[in-house]
């Protein structure tokens, strides 16, 4: 069997647009932006516009193919009509070795943080091999296997019972917007009604006042929202498991969109109420949380981000255990006719999900290693891949928009030339951007001490190398046979 059956309404591909990408990425790069923008909070704003702008424009983008195309995996589909079958495994061999897996990875363990982090908050004697005030709750052995059981059931949840997972992604949803929606409004009024210790001046109007740093903080601000607008992508996933898909995908992209937008802009404005700037950049979103609710309201809301992040890695499971069926549906790479099979029982394609959390797994090694642990475990090939996959994905697509305003004739020319075209040069800006954050300000930084470091170097070998081995099964399974003589 081969073939997956409808079973996702529009509500929920609503909730897997807006819960894959809500949830994790606000609460783990607010800070992260507040740090790289030296406090600026209106450079923060301007980062998370400029983010969600670029996000907007590939969505609209993609939601006009999703009108036309349909198979079994929405971006390798519009590749394939686009580019050509050769790019289309290009790209399916990437989300499954690199994309799905490297943010399935990072999410393992925001959702292990958080959780530790409620649980040291509720309960301060919690034995952890290294105390919460060090780190334990962050990088510690607990956090590592609590992590991999995050992996690991929400594997499970996929496979065994893929309904389940859609109703619990809905249901996550509505839970991770609740500290989200609340944070926004009571922190807005808690900012404007509260001043400053010593001064009268209200916490948001201070914050808001330091206007330190240059305009280059900005490149790599808007690259740290990447990883917190990312995500929507995986919803073209299912195309060929949803209901009326050619109607339902546009709708659910768009929709789910715009309301990353204004959650991600009204939580951030109302993070700035609810702490100093300083506070903020020392312990992130956790402490305006529980200063303005208090310590017992505010943890409660603590556990929902961890839940929030659990849905979010939930999504984000669905697309990975669904990654090589999208390049084995076209009879290309490794044992296509294994990778193609759907289990009769449950159908999913199992195999497919196998490889995909033994790619999780190994991404989640080096994630922790190269990124959490004190000393990086793999020297010059540090590098962050919580943000470096997913600028790599804005490449990626560049030649499917450009392409798509060539053949795409029957098209109305709005739909084919401008919204690829702002697609395409908000990816270019996310590109260079990229570059900068991790090629140009580390050089310059080990530079100045007299060695050599370059991130995104270091990606790049890795990066080739993984899809050098891809090439070399495409050319193995493509190539014609040769006559006997």
């Amino acid at each position: 069997m081969s073939e997956l059956k409808k079973k996702y309404g529009l509500v929920t591909a609503i909730c897997m647009v807006a819960g894959i990408v809500i949830g994790s990425g606000v609460f783990f790069k607010a800070q992260t932006i507040l740090q790289t923008t030296n406090g600026n909070m209106l450079y923060g704003v301007i980062a998370w516009v400029i983010g969600g702008v670029i996000m907007l424009c590939c969505v609209l983008a993609f939601a006009v193919m999703a009108q036309k195309y349909e198979k079994v995996n929405g971006v390798v589909d519009y590749a394939e009509a686009t580019v050509g079958h050769k790019y289309a495994y290009i790209v399916g061999w990437f989300m499954s070795m690199i994309y799905y897996p490297t943010l399935v990875s990072v999410l393992s363990w925001l959702s292990a943080r958080y959780l530790l982090t409620f649980i040291c908050s509720v309960n301060p004697d919690f034995a952890m091999h290294i105390s919460a005030a060090d780190g334990g709750c962050v990088t510690g052995p607990e956090c590592f296997v609590l992590a991999g059981f995050f992996l690991v059931i929400s594997y499970a949840l996929n496979v065994l019972s893929p309904k389940i997972s859609g109703k619990f992604q809905v249901s996550t949803t509505v839970i991770k917007l609740i500290p989200l929606v609340l944070m926004a409004v009571i922190g807005t009024i808690y900012g404007f009604t509260h001043n400053i210790a010593g001064t009268e001046t209200p916490i948001l109007v201070q914050n808001f006042a330091n206007q330190s740093g240059d305009l280059g903080v900005l490149f790599p601000a808007v690259v740290a929202t990447a990883f917190a607008y990312e995500g929507w992508i995986v919803a073209t996933s299912i195309n060929s498991e949803l209901k009326n898909s050619k109607r339902n995908l546009p709708i659910a992209l768009i929709a789910g969109g715009l309301i990353i937008i204004a959650v991600y802009l009204f939580y951030f404005i109302g993070l700035a109420g609810g702490a100093t700037v300083e506070n903020l950049m020392e312990n992130g979103a956790t402490f305006a949380l529980t200063n303005v609710f208090g310590p017992v309201f505010g943890n409660i809301l603590n556990l929902f981000v961890a839940i929030s992040c659990m849905g979010t890695l939930n999504g984000l499971m669905l697309g990975c255990t669904r990654g090589m069926f999208s390049v084995a549906a076209r009879n290309v790479g490794p044992k296509p006719e294994m990778f193609k099979e759907v289990d009769k029982q449950t159908n999913m394609p199992s195999n497919s999900a196998v490889l995909g959390l033994l790619m999780c797994s190994l991404w989640f090694l080096f994630f922790y290693g190269a990124n959490l642990s004190p000393k990086g475990w793999f020297g010059f090939f540090n590098f962050d891949s919580s943000e470096l996959p997913i600028c790599t994905t804005y490449a990626i697509y560049m030649p499917i928009f450009i392409a798509f305003m060539v053949k795409a004739k029957d098209v109305h020319p709005v739909k084919r030339f401008v919204l690829p075209a702002f697609a395409i040069l908000g990816s270019g800006f996310m590109i260079f951007a990229a570059i900068y954050a991790h090629g140009i300000m580390p050089y310059r930084a080990a530079a100045a001490e007299g060695r050599f470091a370059c991130p995104i170097i270091a990606y790049l070998i890795v990066f080739a190398c993984i899809m050098g081995i891809g090439l070399v099964f495409y050319k193995q399974k493509a190539a014609p046979k040769k006559a006997k003589k």
